[in-house]
């Protein structure tokens, strides 16, 4: 909700893309949201104003009982700049990066309680990086933070066993996992319920797929899972979404499941995945329209930014 342009599946170009709009739109949903129950916020630094907005939304609001969520990694590069040729966003994972982007975080403490690094892999030399490894043990020292990491590729369940396995001080580092996990891309189903039983905090990110989820002639291999999705969004009165967000409620039981919504409208569908429960054999229908997940992240790299 915090910058204009991303990676969904967006069909409705008609909208104001002014920074004031958006801002308008982001504090109406988190109304919305804390309305209808919603307590945990993720955010990050590259989701253009998006912690700012959300900041701005917790110091207003001083609402106690919520839980916020960051991260650290990614800078915000095309600074509201509409059809923009460049990077959107620029990953860094050094000593410095982290702590540039610390000293803005860290002022949505009390209610900040999961500081995560934005997108580990290996490329980027996050989890050998014994600097960086020690300030955020630091960090979870002297605050309490969760500390935790995101992961997205075709490796998301190698780079979370590595990062199980370090220790600042005698003392596993990592409490908490975003991934990447849906009805197409469920690849990181075992090592998830590894974690879940071993009581780290998951945090389940693009449930829908950016937008894949639901019907679209753009993407004809998906058709049969189409009709899988709008057979059971039939029978549950409700749409693809709240199917697809149910799929990993029941099948999962993670902490969290983010939704994507950047509209009211948007909240109240994916809302309605609380209103009902997908049985065994429907769960075992939805397993069965998975994609491979080089072909699922090849995929989503080629999704155009608008």
């Amino acid at each position: 909700m915090g910058r204009p342009e991303y990676i969904n599946i967006r069909t409705n170009h008609d909208i104001d893309k002014s920074e004031t709009a958006f801002k308008n739109t982001t504090f109406s949903v988190l109304n919305e949201a804390y309305k209808l129950g919603v307590r945990y916020f993720d955010t990050a630094p590259s989701y253009g104003k998006g912690e700012a907005f959300l900041q701005e939304w917790n110091l207003k609001n001083n609402h106690n009982d919520v839980v916020l969520g960051t991260k650290w990694g990614y800078t915000y590069v095309a600074n509201w700049q509409l059809d923009y040729a460049g990077k959107h966003e620029i990953k860094e994972h050094s000593l410095g990066k982290l702590l540039e982007q610390w000293e803005v975080s860290k002022h949505m403490l009390p209610n900040l309680k999961y500081y995560q690094v934005h997108s580990a892999t290996f490329d980027s030399g996050i989890l050998e990086n014994q600097a960086v490894l020690a300030e955020l043990h630091r960090i979870k020292e002297t605050t309490g933070l969760h500390i935790g990491i995101t992961t997205s590729g075709e490796n998301q369940k190698e780079v979370i066993s590595e990062a199980l396995k370090i220790e600042v001080n005698g003392n596993l580092l990592f409490d908490s996992f975003q991934v990447s996990f849906n009805v197409f891309e469920q690849s990181t189903f075992e090592v998830l319920c590894t974690l879940i039983k071993s009581g780290k905090t998951v945090i389940i990110k693009e449930a829908l797929a950016n937008g894949r989820v639901f019907e679209s002639e753009n993407f004809p291999k998906y058709q049969a899972a189409y009709k899988v999705l709008k057979q059971l969004s039939e029978k549950h009165k409700v749409g693809a979404d709240a199917i697809a967000l149910r799929f990993v409620i029941d099948v999962l039981q993670p902490a969290y499941v983010l939704s994507g919504a950047s509209n009211v409208q948007q909240l109240k569908a994916n809302l309605k995945a609380l209103d009902f429960n997908l049985s065994e054999e429907e769960i075992n229908v939805l397993k069965s329209i998975q994609t491979k997940p080089e072909f699922y992240w090849n995929e989503r790299s080629e999704l155009a930014w608008n």
